[in-house]
């Protein structure tokens, strides 16, 4: 009797913690789902301040300001230092102007085409980061790189005209495509050099950095010092886009890796460019014809095929 009720014991206990390794499992699927839905909230933001009369820099540095206060507060918060070596130095700078490229080129091109257009094309950067490890590290390319890379071709060719049949902006095709790749190298070197300190501290610095150079771009060639928001929602849009498609969808993303693990997080940012176009067409009218639609899901496609893949 005794040996039958341990096993009985052993057995619920077994029940018990499969459910609890199911239910964690889910969290970090929710939590890969929902920072894939929040950075793909950024053109919510950008296209309502450019609509007030701001420029993509001047948005993009009211958004980092904002994260990296919120950053900041996580820091102190958990008790961490700010102290970096030279050689850290040296590559958070480099991250830095990398992601000020990415996010300002990014966001330029919304002037040039649809958000969530933009938002597909500039999901094509995992592609690149496996193109750019064969390239420079010597990978070797699979059948399944050359497979996602002409699926993803195909679905371009397909978004070359937009919702309305005219050709796609080139300005806005070469604006995306130079935010997709320094992205993707932006991805590369942070897998490479692997400092070693959390991703807030990280985020932090090269937040930090990014404004810096996003500064100089706008005193330099654009218009000069970011002019100070005059309106209560204009504050409201540049703390959105502070701390939902950045501070919130990094919290999000680190705790998804942490329990699922990086590919099925990869995989799941497929819904981000998802996000992006529903927000288009929700909200600012943008049209997704069927045509659009295919070509939509051929890239996302491609790049889940290669984030799978690579696991």
């Amino acid at each position: 009797m005794f040996f039958i009720k341990k096993t009985q014991s052993e057995q619920c206990e077994r029940t018990q913690t499969s459910k609890r390794s199911d239910l964690t499992t889910l969290k970090g699927f929710v939590f890969a789902a929902l920072s894939a839905i929040c950075y793909g909230t950024n053109p919510l933001g950008a296209l309502h301040l450019y609509a007030q009369g701001y420029s993509p820099e001047t948005v993009l540095f009211y958004r980092f300001f904002t994260a990296a206060l919120l950053l900041l507060v996580v820091i102190l918060a958990k008790g961490s230092h700010f102290k970096i070596s030279f050689r850290e130095f040296g590559a958070l700078v480099a991250f830095g102007f990398l992601f000020a490229v990415s996010s300002l080129t990014y966001y330029a091109s919304f002037k040039f085409m649809d958000a969530g257009l933009a938002s597909t094309l500039l999901f094509l950067y995992p592609l690149e980061v496996s193109v750019l490890m064969a390239v420079f590290f010597k990978e070797k390319i699979k059948v399944w790189t050359i497979v996602s890379t002409a699926v993803s071709m195909a679905g371009i060719a397909l978004l070359y005209r937009g919702g309305d049949g005219a050709p796609l902006s080139t300005v806005g095709l070469v604006l995306v495509f130079i935010s997709s790749i320094t992205y993707a190298i932006y991805m590369v070197m942070a897998n490479r050099i692997k400092l070693q300190m959390g991703s807030v501290k990280m985020t932090f610095y090269a937040i930090s950095f990014c404004m810096v150079f996003l500064l100089l771009y706008s005193v330099t060639f654009a218009s000069g010092l970011p002019p100070v928001f005059m309106q209560a929602s204009s504050w409201g849009w540049g703390f959105m886009l502070g701390a939902v498609p950045t501070v919130l969808s990094l919290i999000f993303m680190v705790k998804a890796v942490k329990i699922i693990g990086s590919t099925p997080t990869a995989i799941l940012g497929a819904l981000e460019p998802v996000t992006a176009v529903s927000i288009g067409v929700l909200v600012f009218g943008e049209i997704l014809t069927v045509r659009l639609g295919i070509g939509i899901a051929l890239i996302l496609g491609s790049v889940v095929l290669i984030a799978a893949k690579r696991s």
